[in-house]
């Protein structure tokens, strides 16, 4: 009985550690964003109703909307953005357009996750660091060369994993929710009044005597909020119950003492307002606090990374992004990954948004935008996923997301107004990352389209071999193929320069599938086609790592023996065939040539070592 108590409570201290580090820095920023601006006149009664708007946003869409409603609609026990919008397309795969029309929205969300990914570390580092200036002015010149220290710092360890380290990040991260209830609770003693701004109408009061403020404010409540989605995105890691658990036990209410201990430090002392989270702290305490709150913050951002590195793996599985190079940093969690590519891709930018931005208030003006997309989307897609998968009914699925709708519409409506201040920044790289995915799939899409219509049948192919057979040779060809029933240019250059065919020949093609997972019983499917030969088909979830030697291991079991020593891999060429007619636009068929010849995925598709050079069209020996 101890077993899965013990279990349980490691999984409810690691959701702390991973699910909640983002939301768990937001209390470094948010109060100082909503009065920081002057949008928000400073009044006792604003600071009650600020308060009353925080608490309820995070009861509304963190509480009741991820933790209760969203966790539920899991994708074979796998959430996140991706695995909504795998389970929403399949709902209505009988509705194409539709189906079409799901898939661009869920894929631009996507795509502004990477936006999400450059602002996240950014304000979480930087606000941390600003620290020091509340310990000293003399510190502000170093607080942009500390915090890029520390960033690249963060990004240069990823290629040696978290196993090491990853033990500390959940302890870290609950004592760092200890002392933000800590440091509330001291305050609040001093005026205990300020916990009645729980009530909803001081919220609501608020709202009816500001309503244009109350708009343009929700810009900045809604950092109140960030890292909500990594509730969703994380429940493979962690199941439904501890987040749950981690959430209405530890997370929130260590959130809203600390958010109301900010707003009773205000009401004492209103200068308090250009940093209320460090001035709540004693002097002595501040140097500690700026180190605790800046590791606080490089877990926040090391749980980003993981998750983008997570993301574009499944992206890739779903065939939006060309094969990147994918190392795994432990050797017993698979779903320890490192992606180069994807790393400094998004510490460029990073340091281009610090550099840009200067202050965490500045970043505070890009950050949002894509945040409340994100949730927009995923009140779009639960609604097809409860009425075309789960069939409920019409008007129960329109109320029950209806709501949800309104509030996340509410607040993107309000961060479209920091498009020009610096919500222009993650949005240009949502676009950009949203274009190379879209010219990607439809560059593949068009190029199949021409390869299948030029395809020779392989059956009708290899009966003709075999009338007059060439040589045989021990040993086992795996030919990897595009499209089944075809013949691989690979095995055409083979007869025409080599003259000789294997003892064994297995022609395979890799089907990506719209579900998380699809296990080593299912993963292979054999046809034979005579002489030795078998057309195999090896099916993969978006979350499963490509390995087809292993994946090949079972053909053993029907009929085909299959040796590491003696098999031989061939690539077959793809080539970019122009568009004639209808087709690309010029230049994006360009962009789709350049991202063709430079994804570098050969070696990593056949999970082969790193220092493996493979040529495409070449033979490999393994």
């Amino acid at each position: 009985m101890s077993a899965p108590k013990t279990s349980s409570a490691a999984l409810v201290l690691g959701a702390i550690g991973i699910v909640y580090g983002d939301i768990g820095t937001s209390v470094l920023y948010a109060i100082k964003e909503i009065f920081g601006h002057g949008h928000v006149p400073f009044t006792i009664e604003n600071v009650y109703g600020m308060l009353s708007m925080i608490f309820w946003t995070m009861t509304v869409i963190v509480s009741i909307k991820y933790v209760v409603l969203v966790l539920r609609a899991d994708n074979e026990g796998e959430g996140g953005l991706v695995a909504m919008l795998a389970l929403a397309s399949r709902a209505v795969v009988d509705r194409p357009k539709l189906r079409n029309g799901l898939l661009a929205v869920g894929i631009f969300g996507t795509a502004l996750f990477y936006g999400d990914g450059v602002i996240t570390p950014a304000i979480s580092v930087l606000s941390a660091v600003e620290g020091l200036e509340v310990i000293s002015p003399h510190f502000k010149g170093y607080v942009i060369p500390i915090t890029l220290v520390v960033l690249f710092c963060l990004f240069a360890v990823q290629k040696r994993g978290t196993t090491g380290i990853g033990k500390f990040f959940g302890p870290i991260t609950l004592a760092w929710f200890l002392v933000l209830a800590l440091l509330g609770v001291s305050q609040i003693v001093t005026h205990p009044e300020i916990l009645a701004a729980v009530s909803p109408h001081y919220m609501v009061r608020f709202v009816w005597d500001n309503p244009g403020i109350s708009f343009i404010v929700l810009g900045a409540v809604v950092l109140c909020v960030t890292g909500a989605e990594a509730l969703y995105a994380d429940m493979g890691h962690f199941g439904k119950r501890p987040i749950r658990i981690a959430w209405f036990s530890v997370v929130m209410p260590c959130l809203v003492l600390n958010y109301f201990g900010q707003g009773a430090l205000l009401l004492g002392d209103p200068s308090a307002v250009t940093n209320p989270f460090f001035r709540m702290a004693p002097e002595w305490a501040l140097v500690p606090l700026v180190v605790m709150a800046t590791a606080a913050t490089v877990i926040a951002s090391q749980a980003m990374l993981t998750g983008a590195f997570s993301v574009t793996r499944q992206v890739i599985q779903l065939g939006y992004l060309p094969r990147l190079r994918i190392e795994h940093t432990s050797a017993r969690s698979a779903g320890q990954i490192y992606i180069p590519f994807v790393n400094w891709a998004l510490f460029v930018c990073i340091v281009l948004a610090v550099v840009m931005f200067r202050n965490s208030s500045n970043l505070a003006a890009a950050y949002g935008i894509a945040v409340t997309t994100d949730m927009l989307i995923t009140t779009v897609l639960t609604f097809f996923v409860i009425r075309f998968a789960w069939k409920l009914p019409l008007l129960l699925c329109i109320g029950a997301t209806a709501i949800f709708f309104l509030i996340d519409f509410a607040f993107f409506a309000s961060n479209l107004l920091k498009l020009p201040q610096g919500g222009w920044f993650t949005v240009m790289i949502g676009l950009a990352v949203f274009t190379l995915m879209i010219t990607w799939k439809e560059g593949r899409r068009l190029m199949g389209e021409t390869q299948r219509a030029d395809a020779i049948d392989l059956r009708s192919f290899l009966g003709a071999v075999f009338v007059s057979p060439p040589a045989r040779v021990e040993g086992t060809a795996v030919f990897l193929n595009a499209e089944p029933g075809s013949v691989p240019n690979a095995l055409l250059h083979n007869l025409k320069h080599n003259k000789v065919l294997h003892e064994q020949n297995l022609f395979v093609t890799v089907r990506n599938h719209e579900v998380p997972w699809i296990p080593m019983d299912k993963r292979i499917e054999m046809e034979p086609l005579g002489h030795h030969c078998w057309q195999v088909i090896v099916h993969y979830g978006f979350k499963n790592d490509i390995d087809l030697p292993r994946a090949l291991e079972n053909a053993r079991l029907r009929g085909c023996q299959l040796e590491p020593m003696t098999t031989s891999y061939f690539l077959s060429r793809d080539v970019v065939i122009p568009t004639l007619g209808s087709g690309m636009a010029p230049w994006r068929e360009k962009l789709f040539a350049q991202m063709h010849h430079s994804a570098s995925g050969a070696a990593n598709f056949l999970n082969l070592p790193n220092n493996a050079v493979v040529e495409l069209g070449s033979k490999i020996e393994i």
